[in-house]
């Protein structure tokens, strides 16, 4: 097993619920380690950069107006195998075909609005802590 940063976003929906506590213990019992933490709310032009690997799809207008109509929760994750622990415990995508007990299954309200995102592999796991962290901002704790 390898020690893994990851970054995961707690979604504007989660925040308006007051769900943040549940969704950060539930990452913390399955052996993930907040590393780092803040909240942040992104712009429009900020929303775009992040996610411009969905330019043309279909949801994209629809997400960028979700992610930058709240606050949102970013995280520096640490454990092992971190990337793909987080994708399990965050479950499908899409919450109807997600696992019943994982985050999206739990507190998604839609496929756009689907509660959680975590990086998909390790290198774009640098890429997006990167984006939203600088090196002195981050504290591994394993």
């Amino acid at each position: 097993m390898q020690i893994e940063q990851t970054l995961s976003i707690i979604k504007p929906n989660v925040i308006i619920k007051n769900s943040i506590g549940s969704i950060i213990s539930r990452l913390e019992k399955a052996g993930l380690f907040i590393v780092a933490s803040k909240m942040i709310k992104l712009n429009w032009e900020k929303a775009v950069s992040f996610y411009i690997e969905h330019k043309n799809k279909s949801f994209f207008e629809d997400l960028i107006h979700f992610i930058s109509s709240s606050p949102i929760i970013v995280q520096v994750l640490e454990g092992y195998n971190a990337v793909q622990r987080n994708r399990e415990i965050m479950g499908n995508t899409n919450p109807k075909l997600a696992l019943s007990g994982t985050l999206r299954s739990d507190y998604s309200d839609s496929i756009v609005e689907n509660s959680i995102h975590g990086s998909d592999s390790i290198i774009s796991a640098k890429k997006e802590i990167n984006f939203f962290f600088k090196t002195k901002e981050i504290f591994s704790r394993i």
